[in-house]
């Protein structure tokens, strides 16, 4: 897998940057700007209430826009999750394909 493409753990779908991706395409979808110039997304995962997520979404896209990685973990970022084979995870993965399609939809992201 080179740079362009990430995917999390558990997860069968590979996702890459788009070939169309703008800066402004990643702040218009929730991206902050680093300090190291690079853009960074955490998005909470959690089908019912944003403010009980137990996992994060977290993307990472490089300055030059050219690396991307991608990672779902728990509320203290620290640890890697599957959420692929948890039970009672139903409504994450949910929330987490819905995500994807955003991302694509907004250009940042490509299958």
């Amino acid at each position: 897998m080179d740079k362009k493409q990430a995917q999390v753990l558990g997860d069968q779908e590979v996702y890459e940057l788009s070939p169309e991706v703008k800066r402004y395409s990643l702040m218009d979808s929730g991206f902050k700007e680093t300090n190291k110039g690079g853009f960074r997304l955490e998005h909470p995962l959690n089908g019912t209430s944003p403010y009980a997520a137990r996992f994060f979404v977290k993307a990472v896209v490089s300055k030059d826009l050219d690396s991307l990685k991608l990672s779902i973990t728990d509320k203290s970022g620290m640890h890697n999750i599957n959420i692929f084979k948890l039970k009672d995870s139903e409504e994450e993965i949910q929330d987490y394909r819905y995500l994807m399609d955003f991302l694509k939809e907004k250009n940042v992201l490509a299958k």
